[in-house]
């Protein structure tokens, strides 16, 4: 096998499994970084240049300078190892700047998610996951980490059927789909009888190899397109039932994007739809639609604390890591808990941990990461067609992120952040893929 398949291979399977497995994930994104680095060596790959190099790199840094002068300086440092994920970006650049690689490594992440989701919804039907306080997780290890995945899921299958490509799938292509439910199922079930843990390790293993097999067989359009069908509505319930305000918030402004890119009169559907639930009032979705239970009261106590620590400390921060740590010295009385190990607001816990400069710098790669990406969705607009799904898919994504993470340190979750950092190499891999006439 060459050096090329390989890494398309190990690379559709490191995007398969991020959805149900950060271990797995985490072994299979190495070893793609290994090929990449022996293709680098070999000179049959190049990495190019990206107006995300410079904010990154005074990111890293200024993380790095947080971290030695923090309390202590061993443990922030050891928490700044999750910068090592931001080779993601790099590696999927070189990966999804080709067509074809492009599809199948985003058509993996369709397997994981759906699983992820299925399961979710199994849980909440079958296994008492069913309350406030014992909500689905599906694969992960938190409920939180598991909405924000799905609801990434969520937008890029609705963003394929929007925008991908015109195929009728017969009922053949939604065989791929069935095994990764039925699997689900043999999971939920093992987990019934108490032997779940040898059924997820063989769910996520099979899950690997069916992306590495989906990315190397060629499939055809018309599988991914039976994918994504299925894909969203199963997310689109497993969000539901997770009960996490901040992934419905974030969906909601994914969907309103793809809908402002595909035809913006869908909006108004949108915005029935949103009317019906307000008027119809499921339980469900109602229940938690307040600011005034103790979870919402908790956060805004909580923040108070964090902009404390921010005026205390506004230049290196607390470091990394950290806020578990100095959380009760700031904790306002009010608080419904003593501890927290972060302030579930992305901007806040990076001032807070890093300081305003890290603050900055984050900023900056924010921008550059949406200019990026707003620029390569209209690119299509602008030419009197579609944006390619990706593009479109990228962008919503994004933007669902970004919200819900005013609400939830989404980006402290090692599976969102990777998935995050996949869509931001999508318009730059769209770019460097261009013809240089284009």
């Amino acid at each position: 096998m060459s050096l090329e398949r390989a890494q398309l291979g190990l690379t559709a399977a490191f995007a398969a499994t991020l959805p149900v497995s950060i271990f797995a994930s985490e072994i299979l994104l190495v070893l793609s970084l290994g090929v990449l680095a022996a293709r680098l060596v070999a000179r049959r790959a190049r990495l190019f240049p990206t107006a995300l190099d410079t904010p990154l790199l005074a990111l890293v840094v200024w993380t790095l300078l947080a971290a030695s002068f923090a309390q202590d300086p061993a443990r922030a440092h050891v928490d700044a190892k999750k910068l090592l994920l931001y080779t993601v970006f790099y590696l999927a650049v070189e990966v999804l700047s080709r067509d074809g690689d492009r599809e199948r490594v985003l058509q993996a992440v369709f397997l994981g998610g759906l699983a992820l989701a299925g399961l979710m919804v199994a849980q909440h039907l079958f296994l008492g996951y069913d309350r406030l306080d014992r909500r689905p997780t599906g694969f992960l290890g938190h409920y939180m980490s598991a909405s924000g995945v799905t609801m990434v899921v969520l937008l890029l299958a609705v963003a394929h059927l929007a925008f991908g490509p015109r195929a009728r799938p017969r009922l053949a292509h939604f065989g791929l789909a069935a095994a990764v439910l039925a699997g689900v199922g043999a999971v939920a079930a093992a987990t019934a009888v108490g032997h779940g843990l040898l059924a997820t390790r063989l769910c996520v293993a099979a899950l690997a190899a069916a992306g590495a097999a989906v990315s190397l067989s060629g499939s055809a359009a018309a599988q991914a397109i039976a994918l994504a069908a299925i894909a969203a509505p199963v997310a689109a319930w497993a969000l539901v039932v997770s009960q996490t305000r901040n992934a419905w918030i974030g969906a909601v402004i994914g969907l309103s994007v793809v809908a402002l890119l595909r035809a913006p009169r869908l909006l108004w559907l949108l915005g029935l739809a949103t009317a019906a639930v307000l008027v119809l009032r499921p339980a469900a979705i109602t229940e938690r639609l307040t600011i005034g239970d103790a979870s919402s009261r908790d956060r805004y106590y909580m923040w108070q604390a964090g902009l404390d620590m921010v005026l205390d400390k506004p230049v290196f921060g607390q470091g990394p890591g950290m806020i578990l740590v100095a959380y009760p010295r700031y904790r306002w009385p009010e608080a419904t808990h003593p501890m927290q190990p972060h302030l579930h607001n992305n901007l806040l816990q990076i001032a807070a941990e890093r300081g305003l400069p890290g603050l900055a710098f984050f900023l900056w790669w924010a921008v550059a990461v949406f200019a990026a990406a707003i620029g390569e969705a209209r690119r299509g607009v602008a030419e009197a067609r579609a944006p390619d799904w990706a593009a479109g898919g990228a962008l919503a994504a994004l933007a669902a992120v970004f919200v819900a993470g005013l609400f939830e340190y989404n980006l402290g979750d090692s599976e969102v952040l990777m998935l995050v950092l996949v869509l931001t190499a999508v318009p730059f891999a769209l770019r460097l893929g261009r013809p240089a006439a284009a």
